[in-house]
């Protein structure tokens, strides 16, 4: 494909400042543009009537589109996906501080799933996973690598 590049991943939320908070706060994303919209992007979002609050939070050339809909409301649970459930499953997040990254996410409104804790080796070069949920239940993979 010819001029092709990645964008932006979007994030529907329920809450935009607590989800603010907990990218830029817990996680050290840094907040970029903001753009609210309405009716005009009815037809693009199959959507009627929006009032959308859009904020860009970026890290490492990655960019989230945190989306908060006024209308139409959100719909859904704010819990995580099955891993196996078709679509999106995680947002995958290189550290060298697992542990501190978890703490990070408890107190800016996520969870961890401490259950799903896995470790590979011992020493400077395991290999250590564990998944987490924003406040929405976007699942969230920390990973800490050797090197």
């Amino acid at each position: 494909m010819a001029d092709l590049r990645v964008s932006h991943i979007g994030i529907c939320v329920g809450d935009l400042e607590r989800s603010l908070r907990f990218y830029c706060d817990g996680l050290g994303f840094e907040a970029a543009a903001a753009h609210d919209v309405g009716a005009e992007f009815d037809g693009l979002m199959e959507l009627h009537g929006v009032v959308l609050h859009s904020r860009f939070v970026q890290r490492d050339g990655v960019s989230l589109e945190l989306l908060h809909f006024e209308a139409p409301a959100s719909v859904g649970d704010p819990v995580r996906r099955p891993m196996h459930q078709l679509g999106f499953t995680h947002l995958s997040l290189r550290v060298t501080d697992l542990d501190a990254t978890a703490a990070a996410i408890e107190a800016h409104g996520g969870t961890v799933l401490g259950a799903t804790r896995t470790t590979f080796g011992a020493g400077e070069g395991a290999l250590d996973f564990v998944y987490c949920t924003d406040p929405d239940g976007v699942r969230i993979e920390l990973m800490r690598l050797p090197g």
